[in-house]
């Protein structure tokens, strides 16, 4: 439950119920960290079990996939039962895939649209009910939502339809109630389209993998 003191520490994230998505990546993992000094109180969702386990971040764990719209109901239940409310959804699930269009498999297409086009907007209709009078839904696009990078066209493709996606929902919510908010940034950011600091993530770790061709520089 909430530790209503803690909402006196000043920070305006201490006592906030916030469900974070993708917990166990190089975003998700960092950011969780960041809430949990502030005071939050965390529910984490991964699909990666013994990732989730390892996560030295306190909270609620769930090993959830939410690529599966009953998953998404779950875990918004699991924060609200964690904490008895939920102020903040913050989505940092994604996948990339590399190459050209023409030989991208339609498993490979099919993957990229499910996780990064879909559940962002799954888990968004599983949390509006939910969510606290000026609760918030964040999305993390990536700068591939905007701009394009070699061999990332179709990933770059679904990132900017999550955040076309969110801008809608955001513009829609406003004219209803005017209170909530979708931004495609970072925690507590006012910009619709912020970014967070660089974070050393999985997909670092593949570019620096790529061995490189004769004259890379």
């Amino acid at each position: 439950m909430v530790d209503e003191r803690a909402l006196e520490a000043g920070d305006p994230m201490a006592g906030r119920s916030v469900l974070v998505a993708g917990a166990t990546g190089g975003l998700g993992s960092a950011i969780a960290q960041n809430l949990a000094r502030r005071r939050a109180v965390l529910t984490l969702v991964s699909r990666h079990r013994d990732a989730l386990a390892a996560l030295d971040v306190p909270g609620h764990r769930l090993a959830l996939d939410l690529r599966d719209p009953q998953a998404c109901e779950a875990a918004v239940r699991a924060a609200v039962e964690h904490a008895g409310k939920l102020d903040v959804v913050v989505n940092a699930v994604g996948v990339v895939a590399f190459g050209p269009i023409e030989e991208l498999s339609v498993d490979t297409m099919e993957e990229l649209f499910m996780t990064n086009t879909f559940l962002p907007i799954m888990l968004a209709k599983a949390a509006l009910g939910a969510l606290t009078q000026g609760g918030v839904i964040v999305n993390i696009p990536g700068v591939i939502a905007e701009q394009n990078l070699p061999g990332m066209a179709a990933s770059g493709a679904l990132k900017a339809a999550a955040c076309e996606s969110a801008s809608r929902i955001e513009k829609a919510l406003a004219s209803e109630t005017g209170t909530l908010r979708t931004d495609s940034g970072a925690v507590g950011s006012n910009a619709g389209n912020g970014r967070p600091r660089p974070v050393a993530t999985s997909f670092a770790d593949w570019i620096r993998s790529v061995p490189e061709e004769p004259g890379d520089t």
